[in-house]
């Protein structure tokens, strides 16, 4: 994807409040992957990407940078968290799931895509089977034109939808057995309908459907024998290897030492993580997958541990290093009401579904980012997510009465935020347990 560095900020900066160094990392290490595709293919496997730890608290925005770089780049997208992942012996996941969910994801992506670019095709060879059926092998060429063409205009305009027409469509496989292999039952997800479907003969069903029902059945049939299964994997394989992007959450949790005392499994995950990070070839029910090539994005609040305490081969593999800061309060003023997806934004649309029309003043914008900073400061600093937990508050009692009364504009101004939050604050116990 063809998109500058400054480009890629800006379309960051219309969901994350800022965090400028972090999006001026992540915007280079995007571009370089467009960069390494110009350089001749000598050259271009020899570039690894530099793959990005995230330093800071929760909630300051890690996980939704990682996650919007993807979206702009078009890019199959996982999150998982560390913690999740244990060493051989130990009960968690293997850690080669990760590089085999990634894929799973691509291949969903990439037919989606595919059956955008056939849905027309499809819709009109499962109208023109509609047409058929309807028409059976009744009266002579030319009245059959006629008549194909009227009910092709009645067809389209929905007259016949609960018309009721009986149609023959495959059977749903039976799963007959899953596969047992060293990757896991769940990690594979073979069954014997997979392995020796090729082979075995379809089976079909008469079932009596309306018309419209029957036009999405037969749809998505045609759908499915337009795309090839075969150039969707090779696309899918090919797109993860190239520009798949894993965000690793909380790599904090498995680094060496917790409150001064090692930890032999935690160590042994992150020598598990390496492989994978560093670059080797995964099996998955698709076929090979490298993973050189692989953008890593790690993120970690580090309270109790520093990067430098992930064993040293690890930390190689993570050469850029950015510190995310803490959200001030203007910070949550303009996360309130400034990004595309902005929190207020978002109660103004589902008040707008019951007919409500729901304003914020100035004020009441500024008490609500006070007061969120102010519960963080004395309570654990959760971020911006603080302002859900404290803007579900105030809006409680308002979410609960609108459908039942007759307003049409409902106001909330500091003096309502006040009314509501601040007994709240002030009693410390109570704020603990709601905000």
């Amino acid at each position: 994807m063809n998109i500058t560095p400054p480009e890629i900020v800006l379309a960051l900066d219309k969901y994350i409040i800022g965090q400028d160094e972090a999006k001026r990392s992540l915007a280079i290490a995007l571009r370089n992957r467009w960069r390494r595709q110009q350089v001749p293919s000598v050259m271009r496997e020899e570039i690894l990407p530099n793959n990005i730890i995230l330093i800071g608290p929760t909630g300051v925005g890690k996980t939704e940078l990682a996650r919007r770089l993807a979206r702009l780049a078009g890019a199959p997208f996982l999150k998982v968290e560390a913690s999740k992942f244990t060493e051989v012996g130990y009960v968690g996941r293997d850690v080669e799931s990760i590089v085999r969910d990634v894929l799973d994801l691509s291949v969903n992506m990439i037919r989606e895509e595919k059956t955008q670019r056939v849905q027309k095709k499809a819709g009109q060879l499962a109208r023109s089977r509609i047409l058929d059926l309807l028409l059976g092998g009744r009266a002579n060429r030319g009245e059959m034109a006629r008549t194909r063409e009227k009910l092709g205009r009645q067809l389209d305009a929905g007259d016949l939808d609960q018309r009721s027409i009986e149609i023959e469509v495959e059977s749903e496989p039976t799963q007959l057995m899953q596969v047992i292999s060293p990757l896991g039952v769940e990690e594979m997800g073979l069954n014997l309908n997979e392995i020796l479907g090729p082979m075995m003969p379809k089976k079909s069903v008469k079932r009596r459907l309306s018309v419209a029902e029957a036009l999405r059945l037969l749809q998505q049939e045609e759908v499915a024998k337009l795309i090839d299964m075969d150039e969707v994997i090779r696309e899918a394989i090919a797109r993860v290897e190239e520009t798949g992007i894993v965000f690793i959450d909380e790599i904090d949790k498995i680094a060496g030492e917790h409150d001064g005392v090692a930890d032999v499994s935690r160590e042994g995950v992150q020598r598990d993580l390496l492989p994978i990070i560093e670059g080797t070839t995964v099996p998955t029910k698709y076929g090979l997958v490298r993973t050189d090539h692989i953008l890593f994005i790690s993120a970690g609040a580090f309270h109790v541990c520093k990067p430098s305490d992930l064993i040293p081969e690890l930390q190689g593999r993570f050469p850029i290093r950015v510190e995310l800061s803490n959200l001030t309060r203007e910070d949550f003023k303009r996360i309130l009401v400034e990004p595309k997806n902005a929190l207020i934004k978002q109660y103004i649309a589902l008040m707008k579904t019951e007919g409500v029309e729901l304003k914020f003043t100035r004020g009441a914008v500024s008490e609500i980012a006070r007061i969120a900073s102010l519960v963080n400061e004395h309570a654990e600093d959760i971020g911006a997510r603080r302002l859900h937990t404290v803007m579900t508050t105030l809006l409680e009692d308002i979410l609960y009465d609108v459908p039942s009364r007759k307003v049409e504009t409902v106001r909330i101004e500091k003096k309502t935020v006040m009314e509501k939050l601040t007994h709240i604050i002030e009693d410390e116990d109570l704020s603990r347990y709601i905000l």
